[in-house]
């Protein structure tokens, strides 16, 4: 089976990143024809599609033989439909098939009539010490059963009535500061790949996800535009190249499909560029700091900047007003109690009372 694939890679096997973001894998014997590998990378399909190719006898992957009537047979038929394919992105696909495989390990062959809200519950609570998990979980199985019930494969919707488990309290990822800007500078100058890894996130003021995907196919004169990964792909930013970025990306080292690559010029995955970029944090003495609080300095300058709610939902592709409302009253704050500190005393200090001076209230007149 080709597992965690060494380096270097099978003979003849190559990895694509599309303009969309999705990684395609196919077999080519020197300058002969491409043959698309089908299964999911690292499965015994996989591996029987890439020696066929090899052996010039392509197969086409085998449709899941599960028995009808059984959770696997469900999840089968859900990731036929629209809903699964259009819906969502590649990287929620990604997560939700990691859970389920899981899930299956342990109930493939079960009823999906007979799960019940307490299974739900049951699993939620399997997952409570990690509550990003647990959540991922019931998104999974609202959205497998809510689909069931639309296509009237069952009756109700178990996961009906099961609540979120609560979100830990907290500011959540830890912004980055202008010193560790600078800091992360010193350490990697222009003309390092991560260089490029911070400019990309800093001055795009995009996710890790839609970062790695980002590259020279999404710009034109001077002006980048993408959907966005969290969205399902339906969500456009438009990401004018400042000077600064410009200047980095000029410099290199870019790959040809993604400005974000390893040290072999490969395209990066989310998870693997936000290891590699901690590294990189790491050996610069950020310690505690991630690649989403990039975004976070981000967001901030801009609203320090002057930048509206429109503005920031428009640059950062947020949907509803409530997060870019957090900096930009953060940034009004400060501008407020700035413009208004000098009111707290004057030349004279007539503004502070005496203490031998009873301050009274001001008497209320009668109209």
């Amino acid at each position: 089976m080709i597992g965690d694939m060494p380096r270097p890679r099978p003979p003849h096997l190559h990895r694509q990143v599309t303009r969309h973001g999705r990684t395609v894998w196919y077999v080519r014997i020197g300058k002969g024809r491409r043959v698309r590998l089908r299964s999911q990378f690292g499965s015994p399909e996989f591996s029987a599609e890439y020696q066929g190719a090899l052996n010039g006898a392509p197969q086409r992957p085998q449709r899941s033989q599960a028995t009808t009537g059984t959770l696997a047979w469900l999840w089968d038929r859900y990731r036929e439909t629209g809903k699964w394919i259009n819906e969502l992105s590649s990287a929620t696909k990604r997560q939700r098939e990691n859970i389920m495989k899981h899930v299956l390990e342990q109930s493939a062959e079960k009823p999906y009539a007979l799960i019940t809200t307490a299974h739900i519950v049951d699993g939620r609570e399997r997952r409570v010490r990690t509550p990003a998990q647990a959540r991922n979980f019931l998104d999974l199985m609202r959205g497998l059963f809510g689909w069931a019930k639309e296509a009237g494969h069952v009756k109700t919707d178990p996961t009906i009535g099961v609540s979120n488990p609560p979100r830990k309290k907290g500011p959540g990822f830890k912004a980055w500061t202008e010193a560790d800007v600078e800091n992360y500078y010193r350490r990697w100058p222009v003309g390092t790949h991560e260089r490029i890894w911070l400019d990309v996130l800093l001055y795009s003021g995009l996710r890790r996800g839609d970062a790695c995907r980002y590259g020279k196919q999404h710009v034109r004169n001077g002006i980048g535009k993408m959907r966005l990964e969290k969205g399902g792909e339906q969500i456009e930013v438009t990401l004018p190249i400042l000077p600064v970025l410009a200047e980095t990306l000029a410099a290199g080292p870019c790959g040809d499909l993604t400005f974000i690559v390893g040290k072999h010029g490969r395209p990066l995955t989310k998870e693997s560029f936000g290891n590699t970029f901690k590294e990189a944090c790491v050996a610069a003495g950020i310690i505690d700091k991630s690649a989403h609080g990039v975004r976070k300095i981000a967001a901030t300058t801009a609203a320090n900047n002057g930048a509206t709610v429109s503005q920031l939902k428009a640059l950062f592709g947020w949907q509803s007003d409530s997060m870019p409302a957090l900096y930009t009253r953060a940034a009004d704050r400060e501008r407020l109690a700035r413009e208004a500190a000098h009111k707290l005393a004057n030349a004279e200090r007539t503004s502070i009372p005496s203490r031998k001076r009873k301050v009274r209230a001001p008497e209320r007149k009668d109209e």
